[in-house]
């Protein structure tokens, strides 16, 4: 059986995904991606944030979310893969350089408060690139998306009007995402898609994920229902279309 690293690792390939890709849609730095794909545990630090970077990351690829967590905390029960921050460094003799010991004491004490404050900033940022996932994590799939700025109704307006109304449920990328269809429960599009891309479906039903909510456009017979949801953000919702 292939390690979770080797799973998702070939997940992304089988799907012809850059790590640098992937981090910029799901917001997920691409050294913490590199570190899971390796299994490099201690490269994240606490245990916490790599389940919340996994669920995030195995959600995106289309896997199962909570088996990957699982395999992940049977990886960790056993002794080694977390950073021991309480260690303390062994230390050595001084050379006899004819330097006093206080001299040594008190570089190695402005040695260690610089990288205590050092170890603190990494973990700032850590915590700052996975706000967005856990925030992602919390917000229900059927929270419909903001009112739309108004200085973007022009546009939407103007697009109404002078595009042709047509039957069915029509998805429209406006800015580069990777999306996902459903129509009455069957994946029928998914992918990276470039601007300019629309497609036009018929159903009951259709579900449609993405990684840049902001970017996608949607319609029902014609009538547009406005983006899916704000710029950046993983968003899922669930259309009923006319019969």
């Amino acid at each position: 059986m292939a390690s979770l690293g080797d799973e998702l690792r070939a997940a992304r390939e089988s799907r012809r995904l850059s790590i640098p890709g992937v981090s910029e849609q799901i917001h997920i730095r691409s050294v913490y991606l590199q570190a899971i794909e390796e299994e490099s545990w201690s490269a994240i630090a606490a245990p916490v944030y790599v389940r919340g970077f996994i669920r995030t990351y195995a959600r995106f690829l289309g896997l199962d979310a909570e088996d990957a967590v699982a395999r992940f905390n049977g990886v960790v029960a056993e002794p080694g893969p977390d950073l021991k921050f309480s260690e303390k460094p062994k230390l050595e003799k001084f050379p006899q350089l004819g330097v006093a010991p206080s001299v040594w004491i008190r570089a190695a004490g402005i040695a260690a408060v610089l990288l205590v404050l050092f170890v603190g900033y990494d973990y700032y940022r850590l915590q700052k690139s996975t706000q967005a996932a856990i925030l992602a994590e919390s917000v229900p799939a059927a929270k419909p998306p903001p009112v739309a700025p108004a200085r973007e109704e022009p546009r939407r307006a103007q697009r109404s009007m002078t595009e042709p109304a047509t039957k069915g449920f029509s998805v429209k990328v406006e800015q580069r995402s990777w999306v996902r269809v459903m129509l009455d429960g069957r994946v029928v599009l998914e992918g990276v898609f470039e601007p300019g891309t629309q497609r036009v479906f018929a159903g009951r039903t259709a579900t449609v994920r993405a990684g840049n909510a902001g970017g996608i456009v949607v319609a029902i017979n014609g009538k547009d229902q406005g983006t899916l949801g704000p710029l950046g953000d993983v968003v899922e919702r669930t259309f009923t279309l006319a019969q």
